[in-house]
């Protein structure tokens, strides 16, 4: 798995006919099987970002490149899970889960052997006949995940998939993703507010300038897993974390 960002710059027209740059020459070569948190000031363009890697939105200069090959339009490779999980309300966890191999002709009993794994994996399976509003926040965000997971891409693109929920719940999905990314070894983008957030998670931390986007600093987190947010090493680099995002909102 290849996955580069090349000079990847993205500009708006907003009602009033004026132009709004919200990204400037991002460029980032992601490894397999890591895990990257993208941070920023609000509305730096993080989500922006997220959606030109997806396919969802083209660049106004740049390109972004899987496997050598330029994306244009949504890609297989790539799946995206949204902060308000997008699930199905008339369809129950199994068929939601199943949705992405439906659309791609996979016969119903392989369809329903793959569905039935990745609900196991993220701990649902006796959840399976629920529909979407008999479920928790936490536990709707898993079918996202579950549903994603399922169709086997390359990369997951997660944009703030915990922002909406409690701080416990939070904890918890995250301790969740990181035993589903151990288990899988996806390639995992995601975009947080939280500088907590991304240092329990991430391999490296993007930190975007204010508007328009720019890399900041990209910082490796050496720290060893699993993380432990009251200790010393973790603090110190909390703090300096914090500090680059007060800087970015000045850049």
């Amino acid at each position: 798995m290849n996955l580069l960002i090349e000079k990847l710059s993205r500009r708006f027209e907003s009602e009033g006919g004026e132009a709004v740059n919200a990204l400037c020459e991002i460029s980032l070569e992601v490894m397999e099987g890591e895990f990257i948190c993208i941070l920023g000031p609000s509305g730096c363009g993080k989500t922006t970002l997220l959606r030109i890697i997806a396919g969802l939105e083209e660049p106004t200069q740049g390109r972004v490149k899987m496997n050598n090959e330029e994306v244009h339009g949504p890609n297989e490779n790539l799946v995206m899970i949204f902060q308000d999980y997008s699930l199905f309300p008339w369809r129950n966890v199994t068929d939601n889960v199943e949705f992405g191999l439906e659309v791609r002709n996979i016969p119903p009993e392989k369809r329903r052997a793959k569905a039935d794994e990745y609900i196991e994996l993220v701990g649902l399976s006796s959840f399976r006949t629920n529909f979407p509003h008999e479920l928790s926040g936490g536990m709707r965000q898993r079918v996202a995940v579950a549903r994603a997971l399922a169709v086997e891409p390359a990369v997951l693109l997660m944009d703030e998939p915990f922002g909406a929920l409690d701080a416990q719940t939070r904890n918890l999905l995250q301790t969740e993703i990181l035993e589903i990314w151990n288990k899988t070894k996806k390639t995992i983008l995601f975009v947080t507010h939280s500088v907590d957030e991304a240092l329990f998670l991430a391999d490296r931390i993007i930190v975007l300038t204010a508007r328009p986007g720019r890399i900041r600093e990209i910082i490796s987190v050496d720290l060893p897993r699993p993380r432990e947010r009251t200790e010393p090493t973790f603090g110190a680099l909390r703090k300096y974390v914090l500090s680059l995002i007060d800087q970015a909102k000045k850049d």
